[in-house]
């Protein structure tokens, strides 16, 4: 059995000897500057993990993991041009480093990068981690529009959202252990525990996310708060403020998200104080623990010796009780 730091730092030293340079340099450029960055690594990290559980060998898997990782920055890349945000990671975004107009070509050229990652892995199962990546890489997408489609919308549902942020950020945390388990070769029983361990270890780290985005340290957190509120972006807090709220904090919620998108800090400190009155960071963070508790279901039902589990079990802890 492998150590999380040992992975981590296999991954780090594959993609430092990578080359993503190229002409234009303007097109390759933001592509070595995000890669470069490091980040937690979540993704091609799960990714090995999985192919360790099921006794495969995580060098067989290390092409399709970085392009997991590859294809996640693609969607940060595209992700900070809609939200105009001007940090990621606590450094400048691509966006507003460069351009809009280079940052989504730039973005785009990472997406056929990844697959190119994928095309260059053993052909015994090369079809079925392409497969699994095309699949993700659309409901991406389609998550990506349903939250752009909810920030003009009064009426959306609790159930909605959670069905958002499903597909915007949980499947591919579900896919990537899927894709490691389809390199060790596992059984599909457990490739579908170890893709509903992600989906729900997913749904935690993205409700832990929202309530960072309103409460967290931006010198840890490494992006402003409020910036969910700025963009009016319906999160569980908003929706289930909205579904506490008297009649005159409801109204206040609900002109104050029909606002122009933008940075008013009265606003946010104003969204803040009514989530405060209805205790809704308490709320969301129940629901989080909850999805927790089922992803560590979800490992205890796969078909494998509990030891092997124990690294999984702890890097799930250890999303669940980070900081940023």
């Amino acid at each position: 059995m492998i150590e999380v730091e040992q992975v981590q730092k296999s991954i780090n030293d594959y993609i430092d000897n990578q080359s993503f340079e190229g002409k234009p340099a303007e097109l390759y450029a933001p592509i070595e500057y995000i890669l470069r960055q490091g980040g937690k690594r979540m993704r091609p990290t799960l990714c090995l993990l999985a192919c360790d559980l099921f006794n495969g060998n995580i060098d067989d898997c290390m092409v399709p993991a970085v392009a997991t990782e590859i294809f996640h920055n693609f969607t940060l890349v595209h992700d900070d041009i809609m939200d105009q945000a001007p940090l990621r990671r606590g450094m400048e975004t691509v966006y507003h480093k460069w351009s809009s107009d280079i940052a989504l070509l730039s973005g785009d050229t990472m997406l056929i990068k990844a697959f190119q990652y994928v095309l260059n892995t053993k052909k015994d199962y090369s079809y079925e981690v392409f497969a699994e990546l095309c699949k993700v890489a659309l409901e991406v997408c389609e998550g990506q529009q349903f939250d752009l489609n909810f920030e003009t919308l009064d009426n959306v549902t609790l159930e909605e959202y959670l069905e958002m942020i499903r597909l915007k950020t949980a499947v591919l945390l579900g896919s990537v252990l899927k894709i490691g388990a389809i390199v060790a070769g596992a059984s599909q029983e457990n490739q579908k525990a170890i893709y509903d361990f992600g989906i729900n270890l997913g749904m935690t780290f993205q409700l832990q996310d929202d309530i960072f985005d309103c409460y967290g340290d931006v010198k840890i957190f490494g992006k402003m708060t409020g910036g969910d509120i700025s963009d009016n972006k319906k999160t569980y807090l908003y929706l289930k403020a909205l579904e506490l709220a008297n009649d005159d904090d409801k109204k206040i919620l609900l002109d104050l998200f029909r606002m122009p998108k933008g940075r008013d800090e009265k606003k946010i400190e104003t969204i803040l104080n009514i989530y405060d009155k209805y205790n809704v960071k308490n709320i969301v963070t129940k629901l989080m623990t909850e999805y927790y508790e089922n992803s560590l279901q979800n490992l205890n039902s796969i078909d494998i010796e509990e030891e092997r589990k124990q690294i999984l079990r702890e890097y799930a802890e250890y999303l669940y009780i980070r900081n940023k």
